[in-house]
């Protein structure tokens, strides 16, 4: 198996058929809707929250609220509802959780969207909650995650997720890898590669985005939408206070099996850490679309599927060695 990560590919251009890079067409369809670009912001607690998910349902972004405040789900659809915006929510498999869906499907609060957030989303456990929200809210378009190999893949999808999630520890605040020996940690990209071979419906390329040109690069081997942590952290509409320290801003960031994030010392595959402040979270989004409209006319084509037929070469960590 060929094994490499996002800053040990580079992808080989094409002829360019378009005038101007703004020509290209970065939007996407996934589930019931159409996005600007193929990018969400992580479901943590220190990159979403509701008025950052109010912001991106009207500008046209993906989201997908954490699951990290139980209690106020509901309410959150509600509002959103209440908006005309599409509501977008996590849930985990315990037990209470089958309380909630109940609970849902009593009040007539239909999320178009529901992810199941787990950690090892290769589960007995995640297989049961996708049979249970597939029979009681059947119009939600459910993604499951995190999962990080073809037979993963294959099952999560015939057990009737619409999408999944790729992506085991692979993040800059997730040292799964260092803790427990397993994930994608390091070989992400290949490991989106492998999955893609099997997958029939979406994938979310989870973790591991350093830089724009990463996006591209998860969209190349078979990614639909790029989940991306850090890169959306510390903005001015990002959860959490500014923090000065010798007269640089920054912002606090944990990962969701951090210490913190637990409120206890138990299975922790996280860390906490400090993050630049960006300014903008709109101007970095629209940084991010030109970009990829670049990586568009690049490709040789016109709209983001054309990313997909591009061929590439391995060239082992060049950024890393200052190449």
């Amino acid at each position: 198996m060929e094994v490499f990560d996002y800053e040990d590919i580079q992808l080989i251009p094409n002829k360019c058929i378009i005038k101007s890079r703004s020509d290209a067409d970065t939007s996407i369809k996934f589930g019931p809707r159409t996005f600007k670009i193929p990018v969400v912001p992580a479901n943590m607690e220190t990159v979403i929250n509701d008025d950052l998910a109010i912001w991106l349902a009207q500008n046209g972004y993906f989201y997908i609220m954490h699951r990290f405040q139980p209690e106020k789900r509901e309410g959150f659809i509600k509002m959103m509802h209440e908006k005309d915006l599409y509501a977008s929510i996590s849930v985990g498999i315990k037990d209470d959780e089958y309380k909630f869906i109940d609970q849902l499907v009593a009040d007539n609060q239909k999320p178009e969207y529901i992810t199941i957030d787990v950690a090892h989303g290769h589960s007995d456990f995640v297989i049961q909650m996708i049979h249970y929200i597939k029979d009681k809210l059947p119009d939600s378009f459910l993604i499951a995650g995190n999962l990080g190999t073809p037979e993963a893949v294959r099952e999560i999808e015939n057990a009737g997720a619409d999408a999944t999630k790729i992506g085991i520890g692979p993040g800059k605040a997730c040292i799964t890898k260092l803790k427990t020996g397993f994930g994608t940690g390091g070989w992400q990209l290949a490991a989106l590669r492998l999955c893609s071979k099997a997958a029939r419906k979406p994938m979310i390329a989870d973790g591991g985005i350093r830089f724009n040109g990463d996006i591209a690069k998860s969209v190349r081997f078979g990614a639909s939408m790029v989940m991306i942590g850090s890169l959306l952290a510390g903005h001015e509409q990002s959860p959490g206070n500014v923090i000065s320290i010798d007269g640089k801003k920054y912002k606090q960031y944990w990962g969701s099996a951090s210490e913190k994030q637990k409120g206890a010392y138990r299975n922790v595959e996280g860390r906490q850490m400090l993050v630049p402040y960006r300014g903008e979270i709109s101007d970095t989004l629209f940084e991010m679309q030109q970009d990829l409209q670049s990586s568009i006319s690049y490709a040789g084509g016109k709209e983001l599927k054309d990313i997909r037929t591009v061929d590439y070469v391995v060239v082992k960590n060049s950024i890393m060695n200052g190449d």
